[in-house]
C-alpha cells in the first residue's frame, strides 16, 4: 500500500519503520534531515511538502506534537489536503484536543477526504515493538480499511466511537497514567520517610492488586533517578491541559487530574521538560527538600 507518513519523532520514526518493514511504500515529509535519515535509508521516498506526500499516496499519517502541528501540516499552504484526492483518508495519530478533531474531520469531508482521530499509548518501546495501545475514532468503514495498518503498528486497536472519540479515550488513558505515576511516586516516597527499603516494597506490591506495568517500569526508573525520555513531561503537560480544557467544556469534576495538570506544571517550571514523565516523582521530592524523599 501506498502510505504518507509526516511524524519522525520519538513515536513517529519506529512507527514508520515497522510499515517499512511490513512491505509498504512511505512518503515521508520533515523538517529535520537527521530524524528522516533512518526511515530514508530503510527505503522511504522523501518528500519536499506534506501536498506531495498526499498526492502519492492512499492513506496518509501524522504523528506530531499538537494542535497546531496537525493543522499546518493538513491546511497549510502546501498541506496535505491539497494533494489529497477525493477518497483519501488521513489518519492522525497525534494527541489533540477531541473538539478540534471533530472540526478537523468535518472540513476534511466537506473535502471528500475521510479522517480518523487514532492516538496511542505505550511509549516509545511499544512503538519500536509494535504494540502499541491505539484507541481509534472516526467511520467504522474507514476503520476497517486502515486496519491492517494498525494491526502493524500495534497490538491492542479498539474503535471507540465517532470523530473525536479517540482523543477522548487517550484523554482518559493520560487521567489513568498520570494519576498511576502520582501513586507510585507517594508510595515510594513513604517507604522512604519511615525507612523502608523502597526496591522490597515495590517487589512486595508487585505481587498483589498495587501490581501494574508502571510500578513496573515507571516505578523501577524513579527508583533509579533514571528519567531518560519515552515520553516527555513536555508532552504529559499539553495532555493533560487537553484534559482539563475538556473537563471545563463538559463541566466534568476531575480533582485528580487537576492534580497531575498541577505537577506537570510544576516540573515544567523546574525546567523538566525534557525529561520522562515518570519524573513527576522530583515534583514530590522537591517538596520535602531531598532528592531521596528523606528530608534529610
Amino acid at each position: 500500500m501506498k502510505i504518507g507518513f509526516i511524524g519522525s519523532g520519538i513515536m513517529g520514526r519506529p512507527m514508520a519503520l515497522n510499515l517499512l518493514r511490513a512491505g509498504h511504500q512511505l512518503f515521508v515529509y520533515g523538517r529535520r534531515f537527521d530524524r528522516l535519515e533512518p526511515m530514508l535509508v530503510a527505503g522511504a521516498l522523501g518528500k519536499g511538502t506534506p501536498m506531495e506526500v498526499a498526492a502519492e499516496a492512499d492513506i496518509s499519517f501524522t504523528v506530531v506534537s499538537d494542535t497546531t502541528d496537525v493543522e499546518q501540516i493538513i491546511f497549510g499552504d502546501r498541506g496535505l489536503v491539497h494533494g489529497a484526492k477525493p477518497g483519501h483518508t488521513i489518519v492522525d495519530m497525534s494527541t489533540v484536543a477531541p473538539a478540534a478533531t471533530r472540526r478537523i474531520a468535518a472540513t476534511l469531508a466537506e473535502r471528500g477526504v475521510h479522517m480518523l482521530d487514532a492516538p496511542v499509548s505505550g511509549g516509545e518501546v511499544a512503538a519500536r515493538d509494535g504494540t502499541l495501545s491505539i484507541m481509534v475514532g472516526g467511520d467504522a468503514p474507514i476503520f476497517e480499511k486502515v486496519l491492517p495498518l494498525f494491526d502493524v503498528l500495534g497490538k491492542n486497536i479498539v474503535h471507540v466511537g465517532g470523530h473525536g472519540a479517540g482523543q477522548v479515550v487517550k484523554c482518559c488513558n493520560q487521567i489513568v497514567v498520570g494519576l498511576t505515576f502520582e501513586g507510585v511516586a507517594e508510595a515510594i516516597l513513604l517507604a522512604r520517610r519511615n525507612g523502608v527499603d523502597p526496591v522490597k516494597m515495590r517487589e512486595a506490591l508487585m505481587g498483589g492488586f498495587a501490581g501494574s506495568r508502571i510500578l513496573e517500569v515507571h516505578g523501577q526508573r524513579m527508583l533509579d533517578s533514571n528519567y531518560k525520555p519515552g515520553f516527555k513531561v513536555k508532552l504529559h503537560h499539553k495532555d493533560m491541559a487537553i484534559v482539563m480544557d475538556n473537563a471545563q467544556e463538559t463541566a466534568t469534576p476531575l480533582p485528580g487530574a487537576a492534580l497531575i495538570a498541577q505537577q506537570m506544571n510544576a516540573l515544567m517550571g523546574a525546567g523538566d521538560s525534557e525529561l520522562d514523565s515518570s519524573a513527576l516523582m522530583r515534583a514530590l521530592e522537591r517538596l520535602v527538600g531531598s532528592p531521596l524523599g528523606n528530608g534529610k
